[in-house]
């Protein structure tokens, strides 16, 4: 009997049909590995960061809920309190110190001054280690007395000294500019004495300047965060391009309060540089002449002509928001109007956000989100608005915070919504 013939042509095109499949299996399986491996690898934004400084900046905008749904804007709130020092001075101190060291003006292992009314002290005191560097800062004593106490936890030496005029030479920021200048004296002399040109180092409010005397002394320098141009640099370079690559430059408005001037004046230049139809705002607390510097021209506050002052340089309880002088950073500023806020609708506010969004703000965050509402009530529903949550409630624990401090003022908030605007 005679064998089977093969069908050569079939056996050929099943081998082939075999390898095909073979090879498309062994494609989709090493791109599906690939894929995985991808998942699996950490992004650049996940890898750890270099040290302190390098985890500056880059924080969250969030949409602010409660706000957004009463006002019908979306109301987003860039989270400052994040930063490592707990609030957007971060920024500041870095860009200040940097420039310092890379102009020559602080040598590495110098001492950093600054008078500050607490986070700009704090956040020095945070980043100048990170750099080499020590840290005396000069605080109002009015402050609340957890913001000495964490500037000298974290090992800088603290002064507080009573609150008077920039005008007077023992206004706190005079005598951090001083405290520089004794210590590049005692560097340049390699003095180890506690006497500078034969006589003692001076006395203020009781105390001794001494911090700094050391026969391996490298010298000072002065932050001056409110001339200090760097502290616009440091929003006009990163909280600015911040906020419009987070929006992806769909914001119609953006809101800040102003103490040293350079957060609202960084952010603002930046954005209508970008888009001139963004508008910028500054919302302004009690005894401060900015909102009527930025309405009418003219630097007043109606608390000066009625002679009723409390304290020097205004009448709030909000901290390092307001002043009565022009700064060259808040010169800077590109606004296109103001509002005045009031001390009891930034505690109004602070308990409102916490209560109903879980934000435990401090003041000058709170009197931020004050402003936000003023201006979604000026542009009307639909837009977006954004503004500073500067930092968080715990370093305002004394005041801000406290029910017999607030009502000592008749400030004990009493809102079950936001009534209060």
């Amino acid at each position: 009997m005679a064998a089977p013939v093969r069908n050569t042509d079939h056996v050929v095109a099943a081998v082939s049909i075999s390898v095909s499949i073979a090879l498309l299996s062994l494609f989709f399986f090493n791109l599906k590995s690939k894929s995985s491996s991808k998942k699996t690898e950490p992004s650049s934004k996940k890898k750890p960061r270099d040290g302190l400084v390098a985890a500056i900046g880059n924080t969250p905008l969030i949409r602010i809920n409660s706000l957004s749904e009463a006002t019908g804007c979306e109301i987003l709130g860039k989270c400052e309190f994040l930063n490592p020092g707990g609030s957007v001075k971060d920024r500041v101190a870095v860009k200040i110190i940097e420039e310092a060291l890379e102009s020559g003006n602080l040598a590495p292992g110098g001492v950093v001054t600054e008078g500050s009314a607490g986070s700009t002290a704090i956040s020095l005191a945070t980043v100048a280690p990170a750099y080499g560097c020590k840290c005396h800062v000069v605080i109002p004593d009015d402050v609340a007395i957890e913001k000495s106490q964490i500037i000298e936890a974290l090992g800088a030496t603290v002064e507080r000294v009573r609150p008077v005029s920039i005008t007077h030479k023992d206004h706190y920021v005079n005598i951090a500019r001083r405290r520089a200048s004794e210590a590049n004296e005692l560097a340049s002399k390699h003095r180890t004495s506690d006497v500078v040109n034969g006589e003692d180092l001076e006395q203020i409010n009781g105390y001794r300047s001494d911090g700094e005397k050391s026969n391996n002394c490298k010298g000072g320098f002065f932050a001056d965060q409110f001339e200090n141009l760097a502290n616009f640099r440091a929003h006009y370079e990163g909280t600015g391009p911040e906020i419009w690559e987070q929006t992806q430059g769909n914001l119609d408005a953006f809101v800040a309060a102003a103490g040293t001037g350079g957060t609202v004046a960084g952010v603002s230049r930046f954005l209508q540089e970008k888009n001139p139809n963004i508008k910028c705002f500054l919302v302004d607390p009690p005894g401060s002449g900015l909102f009527n510097k930025v309405t009418r021209g003219v630097m007043y506050a109606k608390e000066e002509a009625e002679g009723r002052r409390l304290k020097n340089p205004f009448d709030t309880i909000t901290e390092g928001i307001g002043i009565n002088r022009t700064t060259q950073n808040f010169m800077m500023a590109e606004l296109d109007g103001a509002f005045r806020g009031t001390d009891l609708e930034a505690v109004e506010m602070s308990r409102f956000l916490l209560k109903n969004d879980g934000l435990f703000l401090g003041s000058s965050s709170a009197m931020n989100c004050v402003g936000a509402v003023r201006v979604a009530q000026k542009l009307g529903p639909g837009h977006t608005i954004v503004t500073i949550l500067c930092d968080n409630g715990m370093r305002h624990l004394s005041k801000f915070y406290s029910a017999e401090y607030l009502s000592r003022y008749g400030l004990t908030p009493k809102a079950n919504g936001l009534e209060f605007l």
